[in-house]
This record gives C-alpha cells, structure tokens and sequence, in this order.
C-alpha cells in the first residue's frame, strides 16, 4: 500500500511543484545513501550514486504510476544507478602504487596516503562491522543486492522481488545462498562474531 504522505508529494511533483521534490528528497537522502554506501563500500562512490539516482527520479517521476511503494521504485533505481557504475568502472585502468613520478633531475616513487584507521586504532565494534563490510563487499554483485536490501534496508521478500524484477522464489534461493556464502567467509574469524 502506497504512502499517502508520498503519494500527494509525487502528485506535486508531476504537476511541476519542485518544492515538493525537495521534501521527497529530503525525506528519503538517508536511506538513498545508506543503501548506495552498504552496496558500494565507498562514501565517495554513494553520494555519487545518490546525486545520480534522485537525478533519474527527478527525470522519470511522470513515469512512476503508483503501483508499487515509492521506496520500493526508488531503490529499484539506486541499486541500477550502482550496478550500472559497476560495469563502467570494470573496464578501466587502475595507476599501480609502484608507480613513478618523473622529475626533471631523477624519479620519486610515488606516495599514496592511506586515509583509512589501521587496524590498532579500530575498536573491536569496528573491526568486526569492516570485517561483515568487506565479506558482503565480496560477494558477487547480485548476492551482495540482496544481502542489503532484506538485512540493511528491511526489504521484504515481496519488496525485493518488485525492485530486482525477480521472481520470489529466486530471491529467497540468492538470499539463502548468500547467506551461506557469508557464513564460510566468516568462518575462520568466528571468535570476532
């Protein structure tokens, strides 16, 4: 059952109201950003995601009919926008870390600052959430979806299915295999967990 209180937004929207795509906005950044972040590992790489999904739903909200939650459309379009990125970032090339930067006079190896804690900083709760961050982040691209969207994002079986355009029964089989995916990778490290 749609929200009324979006429905009404959308209304405005499509009638031009671009306040009413603010509020919209406004009511659904955080959720739009946890969930590009929960799928991309990067904050950088989410607000890219988010600014590019809240610019198509700005672009194809005369499109949306209301058959479906809100939410559920607009999670559709932020998991695309990250699979999307996915498959133009997989073509490009990477600069090595052993790179060097030629001077006039000699080469300097190049110095890369690592802008994450190290590991004897990270308290034991951080630890254990980059450790559960970096096994869903190894997951393949269509486990990884599924894992956010029912665990983070509270989606349900219905709900993923309408987002991914998948039927139930492949949902709840990805699922569960991702699950067990998860629990082999973690495994050795159960005394973290």
């Amino acid at each position: 059952m749609p929200d009324i209180n979006d429905k009404l937004l959308i209304d405005r929207c499509k009638r031009g109201d671009r306040d009413a795509f603010d509020t919209l906005v406004r009511a659904y950044e955080k959720r739009v950003y946890n969930l590009a972040y929960r799928l991309s590992g990067s904050y950088d790489e989410a607000n890219d995601i988010s600014i590019d999904a809240f610019l198509r739903v700005f672009q194809a909200l005369k499109m949306f009919r209301g058959d479906a939650n809100f939410s559920t459309w607009l999670f559709r379009i932020v998991t695309n926008v990250y699979l999307d990125r996915r498959k133009r970032t997989r073509n490009k090339q990477h600069v090595s870390l052993e790179e060097y930067v030629e001077l006039e006079e000699n080469s300097v190896a190049r110095q890369i600052e690592d802008p994450g804690p190290t590991p004897d900083i990270v308290a034991e709760s951080h630890e254990r959430a980059a450790i559960l961050q970096s096994a869903i982040a190894s997951l393949p691209d269509y486990q990884r979806t599924m894992v956010v969207l029912y665990h983070t994002e509270g989606l349900s079986y219905d709900e993923i299915a309408e987002v991914l355009s998948l039927p139930i029964g492949t949902v709840k089989s990805r699922l569960n295999r991702a699950r067990l995916t998860l629990r082999e990778k973690l495994e050795p490290l159960k005394e973290l967990f």
